[in-house]
């Protein structure tokens, strides 16, 4: 369950950036608590998380040629920087009192612009840190248990933090928690990459990128699946405080342990990926973290107790995370290493550039048709997306199989 622990340059990062992605976490919870506080409007609270990741959408593809050019420790060290520079401007407008709903907007635009960039250098960085692929899934899957552990602790403090001294130490907490990734960064050795760095222009390395991606059946549904699931998903959580005040009729501390409960259940379906041993019928998997997604966002938008929604939200945060870090797996084990950046660029924009619109579009039901009905909505629609997916199964499992046969992960005679 830890193998990829024991790569030195993997356990630095794991510390770092555990510690970091709470702060993190903290931020995004502040940020849509003040903007709600400030406005209340669910419009300008989707439309807040869709100035903080319409960049990716934007961006991510051209990132990924980039990164496909570049060192992605290097890159990954200058987003963090940037973005501890973020934060501490966001807490000091805040703390001084003059905060505005534009300078929130601006500000998670820069922020998603920055992320356009970390997210496919990061994720294309963790081969360079386990140094084979043998510990390739392990360490997905321990990132996906680090990213969850930060959503259950984040939330959770910074609904504490929020109640007690307001929304401004979070941003503060979270420019401090930067450090700890960019010492675990300067503390890693790392070798000179021996990638085959390309000739071409970058725009036909980002069409070729394209075609490989596009034109591989698997990836493509892996894309289309995430893709959808972002869109009509995700956006429960720019919604969650509506739920919190209006629906559960809680504040803060109702927002945290919504956040965090939803956390648990995404951290319990990374545990259980990461004492996997093969990727094989990982497929499988999928389709039933897909549907349990749905089906738990179906539960939440139709409950009005707290219990039954924390045991709603924890459904669909197994399935979310079972998910993405599922898909990410696949993905990462089938991939060629040198269009590694800029498949991992399309991975963001399914993941984070398409929930702006999402955002977007979920805010805008939600003031016409209010939030219960929109999340219902978005659940119907991967429950479904998983069954779709669920008929593409048998030719998904003969496309990779000669892959998963030259890799070694499984014998020309051995079923699939």
């Amino acid at each position: 369950m830890m193998g990829a622990l024991g790569h030195r340059n993997y356990r630095l990062f794991f510390a770092g950036q555990g510690l970091s992605l709470i702060g993190t976490w903290m931020q995004r919870i502040a940020v849509s608590w003040l903007v709600y506080r400030i406005t209340g409007s669910a419009f300008l609270l989707g439309f807040v998380g869709f100035a903080g990741q319409v960049p990716t959408f934007i961006l991510a593809s051209f990132a990924g040629v980039f990164i496909d050019r570049s060192s992605r420790y290097r890159v990954l060290l200058v987003t963090q920087i940037l973005a501890t520079i973020q934060s501490i401007i966001l807490a000091a407008l805040t703390l001084t009192g003059h905060i505005a709903v534009w300078q929130i907007f601006l500000l998670s635009l820069s922020l998603g612009i920055i992320n356009a960039f970390d997210m496919p250098a990061r994720q294309s960085f963790v081969i360079d840190m386990v140094g084979n692929k043998e510990d390739l899934p392990n360490a997905i899957a321990l990132n996906s248990m680090m990213v969850n552990g930060a959503r259950l602790a984040g939330p959770a403090l910074a609904g504490l933090a929020v109640a007690g001294f307001g929304e401004g130490i979070c941003f503060v907490l979270n420019a401090l928690s930067f450090v700890a990734i960019i010492v675990a960064l300067l503390a890693m050795k790392v070798r000179r990459s021996d990638r085959k760095q390309s000739q071409a222009h970058p725009w036909h390395d980002l069409k070729d990128g394209y075609r490989y991606a596009f034109g591989f059946a698997p990836i493509r549904y892996l894309l289309l699946l995430l893709s959808l699931i972002s869109i009509m998903g995700m956006p429960v959580q720019v919604l969650m405080p509506v739920f919190a005040r209006d629906v559960l009729h809680g504040g803060p501390h109702t927002l945290g342990f919504l956040m965090g409960t939803l956390g648990i259940g995404a951290l319990v379906a990374a545990g259980y990926l990461a004492t996997r041993k093969s990727v094989v019928r990982l497929e499988r998997f999928t389709v039933i973290e897909c549907f349990l997604f749905g089906l738990g966002l179906m539960i939440f938008s139709l409950s009005h107790r707290e219990i039954f929604s924390f045991v709603a939200i924890f459904i669909a945060g197994c399935g979310m995370m079972g998910t993405m870090a599922s898909c990410n797996t696949i993905i990462q084990t089938v991939v060629d290493d040198e269009k590694r950046g800029r498949v991992m660029g399309f991975y963001a924009m399914a993941i984070m550039g398409m929930s702006p619109f999402g955002s977007l579009m979920a805010g805008s039901l939600a003031s016409h048709i209010g939030a219960p009905k929109t999340v219902l909505l978005g659940g119907a629609c991967c429950a479904v997306a998983s069954l779709l997916f669920a008929r593409k199964l048998a030719a998904f499992r003969e496309a990779v199989r000669s892959i998963y046969v030259a890799r070694n992960i499984i014998t020309l005679q051995e079923p699939q």
